[in-house]
């Protein structure tokens, strides 16, 4: 966790969309015990002093002591912040936030509904976890700026988690945790449960449990919860109506979760207890507690760090990824799907080859956006 200045703690938010917004306006419904200045950085600025504004009426009604301010930010490597900020060093420096968040990748989730091409279908054949590098390289530029220009802050990755957080592990580059996925979900079975808290209910789960368990039987289709130590029955049908929820609303949840946690390490809370992907750069999400800048996992008595790193590297195999070792390796459904475009990438790549990874994405995506898909999604949909 980060070091502390005596004036107000200092959060930064990397992007303007979604997430960021979700973020930015439930911070303002947050009563912190001392004050927190919320800059929010994004390419687009008028979509950030946007964003910055409405947050700030927020939290005027609220009457909360948290302020917002906006600033550009270039998230293209090497070029020329100007008055602005990029991911590297000198801006860290220059910011030297307390906690800075990362809520922005260059692959957009909502893509396939907005724009459907051969691009999403691809994604949606092989599993989310194609776009792997697409969501790490950002987040690998400002966890690396942090390292050269502000190491006493935190860094909490909003860009999935699940395994771009082994990935950045690989580089030796720290990201205390990620917020969304399994913190989401624990936050829908707590408000099932009658609202036990987060201290009482520990879960196990990966960003592909979004999406309803199959029929296959495989004891990963499902999140595994547990309540004072015993195990919680019938998650599915716990989770069932907040699954049914529109993505866009889930993601707003994942931000008013994530929101509750920003505050809290950047205001020092003595100690934090959730369920949060990506903590000490392990696969998928955990029960977790913050105490003392010590980060330790909150499993169960029956089940090993082992076995759930295990499970929860199997689960990822659902998102059509898995990383390990510092390996990222595509089981055979993605592996298959990305073949028939690039057989290169097919078979895997190392955690350092990554901008060379991303830039390989990057001309496939370009290409195959102008490329129309085989079946709209409105016919999936009949």
């Amino acid at each position: 966790m980060s070091a502390r200045p005596a004036d107000a703690r200092h959060v930064v938010v990397a992007g303007g969309g979604r997430l960021a917004r979700s973020l930015c306006h439930s911070l303002a419904a947050i009563h912190p015990p001392v004050p927190v200045r919320v800059t929010v950085l994004a390419r687009d600025l008028d979509a950030a002093l946007g964003l910055a504004r409405a947050a700030r009426v927020r939290a005027t009604v609220t009457g909360t002591p948290v302020a917002f301010t906006a600033r550009p930010f270039t998230a293209e490597p090497g070029a020329d912040p100007g008055e602005g900020y990029a991911a590297d060093a000198a801006s860290m420096a220059r910011l030297r936030p307390d906690v800075l968040v990362c809520a922005a990748s260059a692959q957009s989730p909502y893509e396939r509904a907005a724009a459907p091409s051969a691009w999403t279908e691809l994604i949606a054949a092989a599993g989310f976890g194609v776009t792997l590098a697409l969501q790490a390289e950002l987040v690998s530029r400002l966890a690396a700026a942090l390292a050269g220009g502000a190491p006493d802050a935190t860094l909490v990755n909003g860009a999935f988690p699940d395994a771009v957080n082994p990935l950045l592990a690989a580089l030796d580059l720290s990201a205390l945790c990620g917020i969304g996925n399994v913190a989401t979900l624990a936050a829908c079975l707590d408000a099932a449960l009658g609202r036990p808290g987060p201290r009482r209910l520990a879960v196990l789960g990966h960003h592909a449990h979004l999406a309803a368990p199959g029929r296959d039987g495989d004891d990963t289709a499902e999140v595994r919860a547990w309540l004072d130590g015993r195990p919680v029955p019938d998650v599915t049908g716990l989770l069932a109506d907040y699954r049914a929820l529109p993505r866009p609303e889930l993601n707003a949840l994942a931000g008013h979760a994530g929101a509750t946690l920003v505050a809290a390490l950047a205001t020092g809370t003595d100690e934090v207890a959730a369920s949060l992907p990506g903590p000490l750069g392990l696969p998928g999400g955990y029960p977790v507690r913050f105490t003392g800048g010590r980060t330790e996992l909150r499993l169960p008595a029956e089940v090993s760090v082992a076995q759930a790193v295990a499970w929860n590297t199997a689960a990822g195999r659902r998102d059509g990824v898995e990383v390990g070792g510092g390996h990222v390796r595509y089981p055979e459904r993605a592996r298959a799907a990305l073949s028939a475009y690039r057989p290169d990438l097919a078979d895997g790549w190392h955690a350092s080859e990554l901008p060379d990874i991303a830039g390989r994405f990057t001309a496939l995506r370009d290409h195959l956006r102008t490329v129309p898909p085989a079946r709209s999604v409105l016919e999936e949909s009949r």
